[in-house]
């Protein structure tokens, strides 16, 4: 039997080993998945126990710190600085399979990266969404309050040491949340708008990372927020007749990704989209 697991700390509550489960009986795998909360002062004295895994996931605080322990890093990983899935045999690779899930998700939505993209936050997961639209040749503008400018513009600069001709630009929210007003005279059109920051998670169900007629002027919306499972964004897109789509597609797309890297598995769409909608209900 296949054994998988995801390393974190602290772990709390993950739908990691669900998704993971289902995945595996979708494609007549028999494995387990199990949850390993592992401080990032304890990883070198557990990682012979991780390598006794047919493979496992990564999250905060390991993504980098793993990087070291692993013999090769896929492309995905390489390009990103950042791994979150490792495939264990004669050598350990690292993958990046929150890009996979990521792209994956807006091909499901129906939109595409190579047009005009807002991405409202750079964190962690913003910085992976800024540089993929990039690299996939959007036009891409980051929006980022004040405080993190300057975040936004050093991994703006680390895209283009990469793709010098590559259309990215920062915007400073003048308040607390991205207004027609931040853009000057004029609200421009935009074919995408990505909400990458944590504005509208439970408890604080409530907010949105920009105004009304932010999201009236973008074709399509992708929140990566997943609970709520309609997040106050997506409700107000759709009531604006825009398609929206909120990130559990983004987290289980990116699990189906590790189970094709670690055992070739395939999954038809219809299969996933239900997966994703189930997810949605465990909410």
């Amino acid at each position: 039997m296949k054994k998988y697991a995801l390393i974190g700390h602290p772990l709390g509550h993950s739908l990691s080993p669900q998704i993971h489960t289902r995945l595996m009986e979708m494609a007549g795998v028999e494995g387990s998945y199990e949850l390993l909360d592992i401080a990032p002062e304890q990883l070198t004295e557990n990682f012979a126990e991780l390598s006794e895994l047919d493979g496992f996931n990564a999250t905060i605080p390991h993504k980098v710190g793993i990087i070291p322990y692993c013999g090769r890093l896929d492309t995905s990983a390489e390009r990103f600085g950042s791994v979150n899935c490792v495939k264990n045999g004669s050598e350990k690779v690292g993958y990046n399979t929150d890009v996979f899930g990521f792209t994956r998700s807006i091909d499901m939505l129906g939109a595409s990266l190579s047009s005009r993209v807002l991405v409202i936050g750079c964190g962690g997961v913003g910085r992976m969404i800024a540089a993929q639209a990039a690299y996939s040749g959007g036009d891409v503008t980051v929006a980022v309050l004040a405080d993190y400018l300057a975040d936004a513009e050093n991994t703006i600069s680390a895209i283009k040491e990469r793709m010098a001709d590559a259309k990215i630009k920062t915007l400073s929210i003048g308040g607390t949340t991205l207004s027609g007003s931040d853009f000057g005279v004029d609200l421009p059109d935009f074919d995408l708008l990505i909400n990458a920051s944590p504005v509208g998670m439970f408890p604080k169900v409530d907010a949105m990372p920009c105004t009304r007629d932010v999201i009236g002027q973008c074709g399509y919306v992708f929140d990566v927020v997943y609970n709520p499972n309609e997040t106050l964004l997506a409700k107000t897109a759709r009531e604006l007749g825009k398609p929206a789509m909120t990130g559990m597609a983004m987290l289980v797309l990116q699990a189906a990704a590790a189970q094709e890297i670690w055992n070739g598995s395939k999954f038809a769409d219809n299969e996933l989209k239900q997966l994703i909608s189930d997810m949605e209900k465990m909410i």
